[in-house]
C-alpha cells in the first residue's frame, strides 16, 4: 500500500499532531472529502505543506483514522506491523511467563503504536479486534506478523465496527486449530470460561484484572457482596473465592444466568448457594430498598451507555444517580467499587460525581484506593482518552 492521500491540517491542530496526538479528527482537516477508501494510507501536512505524519483512513467512533508514524521515510508495510507487534509482546514478557495468569492483552491500539487494533491472549489463542474497516484492510500484515513471531493454538478475530448487519465470517476463526469452547483460562489462579466464537464479548473484561485481585485479597472476606451489571459474574467468583459469605449477581441479559452458573461451577463453587438474578439493575435497587436488603460490598461496573425498557443510562449523565441508589443499600462502613469505562470524562470529573452523590445522600465517605488500566493496556500521554478505565473504592461512613 502506497501513500494515496494528503490531508491538510488546520493550523490550530498542528501542534497537537506534531507532539503525538494520534487520532485523525474531521474538524482538524481541511480536505477530508478527498478520502475515498478506508484503509488508504494518508499523509498529514501543515498549511505550508510541511510533513507531520503518516497513517491510515478508517472511521472509528469520533475519529477518521490514526497516525502511525512521524518518520517521513518509514513505510507502513508488513515489517512495520511486525516491529510494533514484536515490541509489544516483549513488554509483556513477564505476563507470558506467569503460572497464575494466562489471559491478558498483548497489543493495545495506539498505546502500542497502531490505533484501531487490539490483540488479546487466551492460553495459546490470540483474538484480534478490528475497530474499523480501515484497519481491517491490514489484516494480512497482522496475521502474518503473528505467524512469524509466535507459536499459537489458534487465531480468532472480531470486527468491532458496523459491518452493515454482517457480523463476521462464520465464528471468527482465522488460523491454527479451532478452539473447544469454552476455553478455561486463569487469572491470578482463578478459572474463567471464555468464548472467542460468540458475538462481540468473550466472557471477561481483561482490563479489570487488578480490581478483581484487590477484591479477592482485601475486601471480600466475611462480606455480603452485590455485583451489579454482572455480565458473566466474574467479580462474584473472585469475591466468593476471597471468602464472601454470599454473592448476589444482577444483570438484565438472559444469558447472564447460565454464564454465571458456569463461572462458579468451573471454580468448584456451589452456584445454588449464591443469588444470580436476571433483572434490570435499577429495578433491583428499588426492590432491595423495599425489602431492606443491605450489602457490605457493592460493585458498580455499568456499560458507558445502556438501554432497557424503562431506563436509558449514560455514564456521563447518570453515574451520580446510580451511586445514590447504591449508597442506599450499602451498610455503614461498607464499600462501593465504582467503575466506569467511559472515555468522555477523566478521573477528576468521576470523583466529582462521587462527591456529589455522597453529599446529596448525606453520607460521609473516604476513598480507599483507585485504579486505572493495568500495565498490559498500554496508553500514551498524548492521547488521554485511551486511558479510559476509572475505578474508585469508596467507603461509606
Amino acid at each position: 500500500m502506497q501513500t494515496e492521500g494528503i490531508l491538510k491540517v488546520k493550523s490550530k491542530f498542528e501542534k497537537s499532531y506534531q507532539t503525538g496526538y494520534p487520532l485523525i479528527l474531521k474538524e482538524a482537516i481541511y480536505n477530508m472529502e478527498s478520502l475515498t477508501k478506508e484503509g488508504m494510507i494518508v499523509q498529514l501536512v501543515d498549511e505550508k505543506d510541511k510533513y507531520i505524519g503518516k497513517g491510515y483512513y478508517g472511521k472509528q467512533n469520533k475519529g477518521y483514522g490514526w497516525i502511525l508514524t512521524h518518520k517521513e521515510n518509514e513505510k507502513i508495510d508488513q515489517s512495520f506491523f511486525e516491529r510494533k507487534i514484536k515490541t509489544a509482546f516483549e513488554k509483556r514478557k513477564e505476563l507470558f511467563s506467569s503460572e497464575q495468569t494466562n489471559a491478558f492483552r498483548v497489543f493495545n491500539a495506539e498505546g502500542d503504536g497502531i490505533g484501531g487494533l487490539t490483540i488479546d491472549y487466551f492460553d495459546g489463542y490470540y483474538l484480534i479486534n478490528w475497530y474499523s474497516e480501515g484497519i481491517f484492510a491490514f489484516k494480512n500484515y497482522v496475521v502474518d506478523s503473528l505467524r512469524n513471531l509466535v507459536e499459537y493454538e489458534g487465531i480468532y478475530q472480531k470486527k468491532r465496527y458496523d459491518t452493515g448487519g454482517k457480523y463476521i465470517e462464520e465464528d471468527g476463526f482465522v488460523d491454527g486449530n479451532r478452539g473447544q469452547f469454552p476455553i478455561i483460562v486463569k487469572e491470578n489462579g482463578v478459572r474463567i470460561a471464555v468464548y472467542l466464537n460468540e458475538g462481540a464479548m468473550v466472557g471477561v473484561f481483561l482490563d479489570q484484572r487488578d480490581v478483581r485481585k484487590t477484591i479477592f485479597d482485601k475486601y471480600a472476606k466475611g462480606k455480603t457482596v452485590l455485583n451489579t451489571f454482572s455480565y458473566t459474574g466474574v467479580f462474584s467468583v473472585f469475591a466468593a473465592l476471597g471468602g464472601a459469605t454470599k454473592t448476589t449477581s444482577v444483570d438484565l441479559a438472559n444469558r447472564s444466568l447460565s454464564k454465571t452458573m458456569e463461572q462458579f461451577s468451573i471454580n468448584d463453587i456451589d452456584f445454588e448457594a449464591q443469588d444470580i438474578i436476571v433483572e434490570d439493575v435499577f429495578q433491583y435497587f428499588k426492590y432491595a430498598v423495599r425489602k431492606r436488603k443491605m450489602f457490605d460490598l457493592v460493585i458498580l461496573d455499568p456499560p458507558s451507555f445502556a438501554r432497557s425498557k424503562k431506563y436509558t443510562f449514560s455514564a456521563a449523565k447518570d453515574y451520580k444517580n446510580l451511586l445514590k441508589e447504591a449508597i442506599l443499600i450499602t451498610e455503614k462502613n461498607g464499600v462501593i467499587v465504582a467503575s466506569t469505562n467511559s472515555a468522555n470524562f477523566d478521573m477528576k470529573k468521576f470523583k466529582t460525581f462521587i462527591d456529589q452523590a455522597c453529599k446529596e445522600s448525606n453520607v460521609k465517605y473516604s476513598i480507599k484506593e483507585e485504579f486505572s488500566l493495568p500495565s498490559d493496556f498500554a496508553t500514551i500521554k498524548s492521547y488521554k482518552e485511551g486511558n479510559y478505565l476509572k475505578v474508585v473504592f469508596i467507603q461509606k461512613h
